[in-house]
């Protein structure tokens, strides 16, 4: 059911044709401008994802600028936070991506999402005077165990990124005038070339994501990474640095820790929750995800996902699920929203013998969102479909009686303002949303 709602999700923002892709490499202005896809990772390892088309979601792509929260991580994990802050600081800067600017009073860059912090970052990594090799090999190897998989660097793309990076070059030399940097310039860009250059796909994104979310424990393999401060202080700079001289906007609309690359990949993350990623090569006018960004809002929106908003969030919605004379029994609490809801239909799923008769105890839920209330009913569709008959407890109408009575209006439809806004015409949905002209 969640990658359904991925699919529809993917499909009300497929029109959007605004943005074009990346044109100052020369193979990223190659790319296939069409490929969609979404994934989310939950943080006990499950793994959602959909394309647009067939294979969307697995398709490998560059990394890029996705890549700098991560050596930022890995820099705090290995040198500790003290020694990091005398290279990069952590205030947003409100500025475009690669703009020659450091703080006026330290010289140091102003955060490691701009590429001159996560030029001054990247060569911290393995210690300064490191060759361009064992770092790159060292960051790949890290970014890998994040992923759950080993990833590959793309050695053309490294070479297509080399003709034309001289603003690179200029913010190294900067770097290095001011000693904030000790490497050489093209070493120390070189090694972040590599580092964008790290192949992935969208469900690797939510996977790391997922990581950060989750403390530093890596969900899928369970392996520890990083320490819960240093996910913490990765996923702060994100949320106010990550989508560059669109963060302020970001954080109002979306509203989670994020990162966005110009090869069309966006990352979020909501801290003890769940990671998201999204992929569409169209860039918007301040190098981030045209259709991505829209993917995020949606599935903000729909998910409640906003740090800001008052989501109640917290224990588990089972509360118990028994057999009693012919019936499975499941006890229901707290608040209903996605992660809850996931879990609720995966317990269920996993019980042991179901019984034919399946009993929904709602007495004890106390509220559910736009996506909690589709997800309930889209599973008490497949229990039907499966063969089980489905009671409903559900005394305060948490999910209102006609629609649990007939249970299928995401497959007949729904005419309810609820799920109109659920599905209404994309072109419609959050239309002061522009990042304008920089």
């Amino acid at each position: 059911m969640i990658e359904d709602y991925l699919h529809d999700v993917l499909g009300e923002v497929a029109d959007f044709d605004g943005g074009s892709v990346a044109d100052y490499i020369e193979l990223l202005a190659e790319a296939d401008p069409d490929p969609l896809a979404a994934a989310l990772c939950t943080l006990d390892g499950t793994v959602y994802s959909a394309g647009l088309r067939p294979g969307d979601d697995e398709l490998e792509f560059s990394i890029q600028s996705i890549s700098k929260p991560f050596v930022y991580a890995q820099a705090l994990q290995e040198l500790g936070a003290d020694e990091v802050i005398k290279t990069v600081g952590m205030e947003p800067s409100g500025e475009k991506f690669n703009e020659l600017s450091l703080d006026g009073d330290t010289n140091r860059p102003m955060n490691p999402m701009i590429n001159a912090g996560a030029i001054a970052t990247t060569q911290l990594i393995n210690g300064e005077d490191s060759g361009v090799e064992d770092r790159t090999e060292r960051i790949r190897e890290f970014l890998s165990r994040l992923a759950g998989r080993e990833l590959a660097i793309d050695r053309r793309l490294v070479e297509s990124e080399y003709q034309s990076t001289d603003r690179n070059f200029a913010l190294a030399h900067m770097l290095r005038n001011y000693g904030v940097i000790q490497a050489e310039a093209q070493d120390a860009v070189r090694s972040y070339i590599h580092q964008c250059s790290i192949m992935v796909t969208t469900r690797d994104l939510a996977a790391m994501a997922a990581t950060l979310a989750n403390g530093g424990r890596q969900p899928v393999t369970r392996e520890r990474i990083l320490d819960v401060d240093v996910a913490r202080q990765t996923q702060a700079v994100m949320s106010s640095a990550g989508m560059y001289n669109a963060a302020g906007r970001w954080m109002v609309t979306v509203g989670i820790p994020a990162k966005s690359g110009v090869a069309g990949g966006v990352l979020g993350t909501l801290p003890g929750q769940i990671g998201l990623a999204a992929f569409s090569p169209r860039l918007d006018s301040s190098g981030n995800s045209f259709r991505g960004v829209q993917v995020f809002q949606r599935l903000s929106r729909d998910m409640g996902l906003h740090l800001m908003a008052a989501e109640p969030r917290g224990r588990s919605a089972v509360r118990f699920i028994t057999d009693k004379d012919d019936t499975t029994v499941v006890g229901l609490q707290g608040d209903i929203g996605f992660s809850a809801a996931e879990r609720l239909w995966r317990t269920i799923n996993r019980h042991e013998g179901l019984l034919e008769r399946v009993r929904l105890d709602f007495t004890r839920v106390e509220g559910s969102n736009p996506i909690g209330r589709r997800m309930l009913l889209e599973g008490i569709n497949r229990l039907r479909d499966q063969g089980h008959v489905v009671e409903v407890d559900d005394p305060d109408d948490v999910i209102p009686r006609a629609r649990r009575d007939n249970a299928r209006f995401e497959a007949m439809g729904d005419t309810s303002a609820e799920h109109q806004l659920l599905n209404q015409d994309p072109h419609s949905y959050d239309e002061d949303f522009d990042m304008g002209e920089d």
